[in-house]
């Protein structure tokens, strides 16, 4: 292999297995949790009385 063990080239293997799966396990739980606030944000909505949601309508439309 041209100066590399094979010890080195496992290594180097591995650590960037790692740091691969470290950013799909990061990348696939903030969709998780996007999903999940979006989610409870609609439950939020639906249980919300009239007055309530008049007030957020308003809040929203200033801004």
């Amino acid at each position: 292999m041209g100066g590399i063990d094979f010890s080195a080239l496992g290594l180097l293997i591995g650590a960037v297995g790692g740091v691969f799966s470290f950013w799909i396990g990061r990348k696939l739980r903030r969709k998780r949790l996007d999903r999940r606030r979006e989610r409870d944000r609609a439950a939020t909505l639906a249980n919300e009385s009239r007055q309530a949601r008049r007030a957020r309508e308003r809040r929203e439309q200033g801004r």
